[in-house]
């Protein structure tokens, strides 16, 4: 995967376990863990940040100037509504941008190649970036969330995008609930997209550990391909999930069908020079004619 330009968003610097970034017309300075070396630009540069996230005793936003309750950003072709949480988090995770384009890509090839609309499952959908990628890419999409509050930024997003009429599901559901239910249903995908957290809680306070419940979560999804499988994206932010074991829960859960496994981490980037920021792994898995 290589890195499409943008000019929404932009990692300007990290270091001493901080991360400074561009959300179009706002500056962030948030917590970043794997960023242990010095920072690059001056302390002067970073004070100018419109505000800055710390979980030193509790979770806290500080403000140099007051931020709008929401504001948009421009990824890659694909536009994001913003807004701060008590997390520190904004409602995307630009990280992912890569897979974006990457899945845009792969519909957009084999769909002049096929006659129906390729379907695609995007579990664990967040605010939707997988799924306006693969909608603009012509797919249909079933979207799963177990938040019903990211599902109607999901939603917002597509609005903002021009995809509201797109054939896009829009479900709040339990993951493993939903997977079982489609396999009651004789449900099928061409494609699969599942970003799963380290722990999460379903629907119905359902928890989710993903070194219990991933093995399982990825085997119910390989039922629900298609007889001609386009591919399948897997992606975590959990540290012991290094590219290695990525690609192995993938070559074991994909081994029946002829295909190709990538595997790498996500990063955060900035402009030439900046040092990149290691944000989560990924392993996809594509058909031969992807």
């Amino acid at each position: 995967m290589t890195r499409p330009a943008d000019n929404g968003y932009e990692l300007l610097d990290s270091g001493n376990e901080r991360k400074l970034e561009r959300f179009g017309p706002v500056t962030l300075a948030r917590p970043s863990a794997s960023s242990v070396w010095k920072p690059a630009l001056p302390p002067s540069e970073w004070e100018r940040a419109t505000a800055w996230f710390d979980r030193d005793g509790g979770n806290s936003w500080n403000f140099r100037q007051p931020l709008p309750d929401s504001w948009n950003i421009d990824v890659d072709g694909l536009t994001f509504k913003l807004s701060i949480t008590n997390f520190g988090h904004l409602g995307i995770f630009p990280e992912q941008r890569t897979s974006w384009r990457w899945v845009q890509d792969a519909i957009k090839s084999a769909q002049s190649k096929r006659s129906e609309r390729i379907s695609v499952l995007n579990l664990f959908a967040y605010s939707g970036g997988s799924t306006l990628a693969a909608a603009k890419a012509g797919a249909s999409v079933c979207h799963l969330d177990a938040s019903k509050g990211m599902v109607t930024r999901a939603r917002e997003n597509a609005q903002i995008n021009g995809l509201e009429k797109a054939p896009v599901r829009w479900i709040v559901e339990d993951v493993t609930k939903f997977l079982e239910r489609e396999h009651r249903r004789n449900s099928r995908y061409d494609a699969i997209i599942l970003d799963p957290p380290s722990f999460g809680r379903g629907k119905s306070g359902e928890v989710y550990k993903i070194e219990r419940d991933v093995l399982t979560t990825i085997g119910k999804c390989v039922d629900l391909l298609s007889d001609n499988p386009l591919f399948v994206l897997f992606s975590c932010h959990t540290p012991a999930f290094t590219p290695v074991v990525m690609n192995n829960l993938l070559s074991q859960s994909m081994r029946k069908f002829k295909g190709r496994i990538e595997s790498g981490e996500m990063l955060l980037e900035g402009q030439k020079g900046v040092m990149p920021i290691p944000s989560g792994t990924f392993a996809s898995w594509c058909s031969e004619t992807c």
